[in-house]
Protein backbone atom coordinates (compact mmCIF):
# COMPACT_ATOMS: atom_id res chain seq x y z
CA UNK A 1 0.00 0.00 0.00
CA UNK A 2 1.68 3.21 -0.86
CA UNK A 3 1.83 6.41 1.51
CA UNK A 4 -0.77 8.45 -0.12
CA UNK A 5 -3.24 5.81 0.14
CA UNK A 6 -3.30 4.96 3.91
CA UNK A 7 -5.81 7.36 5.70
CA UNK A 8 -4.89 8.66 9.12
CA UNK A 9 -7.36 10.12 11.51
CA UNK A 10 -5.74 12.53 14.85
CA UNK A 11 -7.93 13.43 17.80
CA UNK A 12 -7.50 15.85 20.32
CA UNK A 13 -9.07 18.55 21.74
CA UNK A 14 -6.17 20.89 21.98
CA UNK A 15 -5.37 22.00 18.00
CA UNK A 16 -1.27 22.30 18.69
CA UNK A 17 -1.00 18.60 19.60
CA UNK A 18 -3.08 17.96 16.50
CA UNK A 19 -0.58 20.12 14.14
CA UNK A 20 2.48 18.03 16.00
CA UNK A 21 1.03 15.13 15.19
CA UNK A 22 -0.01 15.67 11.47
CA UNK A 23 3.52 17.38 10.96
CA UNK A 24 4.91 14.26 12.08
CA UNK A 25 3.09 11.86 9.35
CA UNK A 26 3.37 14.25 6.79
CA UNK A 27 7.43 14.41 7.22
CA UNK A 28 6.90 10.39 7.21
CA UNK A 29 4.87 10.70 3.68
CA UNK A 30 1.72 10.45 4.58
CA UNK A 31 -0.43 13.06 3.17
CA UNK A 32 -4.10 11.83 3.82
CA UNK A 33 -4.76 12.82 7.68
CA UNK A 34 -8.29 13.88 9.07
CA UNK A 35 -8.22 16.15 12.19
CA UNK A 36 -11.14 15.48 14.98
CA UNK A 37 -11.10 17.37 18.03
CA UNK A 38 -13.15 15.00 20.08
CA UNK A 39 -14.13 11.03 20.04
CA UNK A 40 -17.35 11.67 19.10
CA UNK A 41 -16.55 14.25 16.24
CA UNK A 42 -13.74 11.36 15.27
CA UNK A 43 -16.26 8.64 15.44
CA UNK A 44 -18.82 10.40 13.15
CA UNK A 45 -15.60 10.60 10.75
CA UNK A 46 -14.96 7.08 11.07
CA UNK A 47 -18.55 5.75 10.42
CA UNK A 48 -18.96 8.12 7.64
CA UNK A 49 -15.68 7.15 6.19
CA UNK A 50 -16.80 3.07 6.39
CA UNK A 51 -20.69 3.87 4.78
CA UNK A 52 -18.55 5.30 2.08
CA UNK A 53 -16.22 2.27 2.01
CA UNK A 54 -13.18 4.30 2.71
CA UNK A 55 -12.74 3.46 6.23
CA UNK A 56 -9.53 4.68 7.83
CA UNK A 57 -6.26 2.77 8.54
CA UNK A 58 -4.79 4.21 11.28
CA UNK A 59 -5.64 6.17 14.53
CA UNK A 60 -3.75 8.77 16.62
CA UNK A 61 -5.95 9.99 19.56
CA UNK A 62 -5.58 11.34 22.58
CA UNK A 63 -6.96 10.02 25.67
CA UNK A 64 -8.37 13.14 27.56
CA UNK A 65 -11.20 15.14 25.42
CA UNK A 66 -14.57 16.48 26.05
CA UNK A 67 -17.76 14.75 25.03
CA UNK A 68 -15.89 11.20 23.90
CA UNK A 69 -12.42 10.27 25.46
CA UNK A 70 -10.42 8.08 23.83
CA UNK A 71 -10.76 5.68 25.76
CA UNK A 72 -14.23 5.12 25.21
CA UNK A 73 -13.77 5.52 21.24
CA UNK A 74 -10.92 3.16 21.54
CA UNK A 75 -13.42 0.64 23.25
CA UNK A 76 -15.95 1.40 20.27
CA UNK A 77 -13.31 1.08 17.47
CA UNK A 78 -12.85 -2.70 18.60
CA UNK A 79 -16.32 -3.04 18.56
CA UNK A 80 -16.69 -2.23 15.13
CA UNK A 81 -16.02 -4.96 12.19
CA UNK A 82 -14.40 -1.72 10.11
CA UNK A 83 -11.67 -0.90 12.80
CA UNK A 84 -11.40 -4.39 15.28
CA UNK A 85 -7.70 -4.71 14.02
CA UNK A 86 -7.18 -1.09 12.50
CA UNK A 87 -4.15 0.34 14.31
CA UNK A 88 -4.61 2.46 17.47
CA UNK A 89 -2.37 5.04 18.95
CA UNK A 90 -2.87 6.27 22.68
CA UNK A 91 -1.16 9.73 22.17
CA UNK A 92 -1.33 11.37 25.84
CA UNK A 93 -0.42 12.96 29.31
CA UNK A 94 -1.89 10.11 31.28
CA UNK A 95 1.14 8.22 32.18
CA UNK A 96 0.06 6.05 34.91
CA UNK A 97 0.45 2.18 34.94
CA UNK A 98 -2.92 1.64 35.45
CA UNK A 99 -3.88 3.35 32.55
CA UNK A 100 -1.28 2.04 30.43
CA UNK A 101 -3.05 -1.27 30.99
CA UNK A 102 -6.46 -0.58 30.33
CA UNK A 103 -5.63 0.69 27.12
CA UNK A 104 -3.27 -1.68 26.12
CA UNK A 105 -6.32 -4.66 27.43
CA UNK A 106 -9.12 -2.83 25.58
CA UNK A 107 -6.92 -3.09 22.42
CA UNK A 108 -4.70 0.23 21.93
CA UNK A 109 -2.11 -0.80 19.41
CA UNK A 110 0.47 1.46 21.53
CA UNK A 111 1.05 4.31 24.02
CA UNK A 112 3.05 7.38 23.87
CA UNK A 113 3.12 9.28 26.53
CA UNK A 114 3.59 13.19 26.27
CA UNK A 115 5.59 15.01 25.80
CA UNK A 116 7.42 12.99 23.59
CA UNK A 117 10.74 13.34 21.38
CA UNK A 118 10.20 13.75 17.73
CA UNK A 119 11.72 10.86 17.02
CA UNK A 120 9.67 8.65 19.27
CA UNK A 121 6.42 8.39 16.87
CA UNK A 122 8.41 7.89 14.24
CA UNK A 123 10.02 4.87 15.72
CA UNK A 124 6.50 3.49 16.87
CA UNK A 125 4.72 3.86 13.81
CA UNK A 126 7.50 2.23 11.78
CA UNK A 127 7.22 -0.98 13.86
CA UNK A 128 3.35 -0.79 13.87
CA UNK A 129 3.71 -0.41 10.17
CA UNK A 130 5.56 -3.69 10.24
CA UNK A 131 3.65 -5.51 12.28
CA UNK A 132 0.47 -4.58 10.36
CA UNK A 133 1.83 -5.51 7.11
CA UNK A 134 2.11 -2.09 5.80
CA UNK A 135 6.19 -2.06 5.72
CA UNK A 136 6.06 -0.88 2.05
CA UNK A 137 4.20 2.46 3.36
CA UNK A 138 7.22 2.65 6.54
Amino acid sequence: MLKSDLRFIVIDDFSTMRKIVKKNLLEMGFVNVQEAEDGQIAWDYLQKAKVEGKPFHFIVSDWNMPNMQGIELLKLCRGDDAYAKTPFVMVTAEGEQKQIIEALKSGCTDYIVKPYAPNVIKEKMTKIFNKFDLQNAA
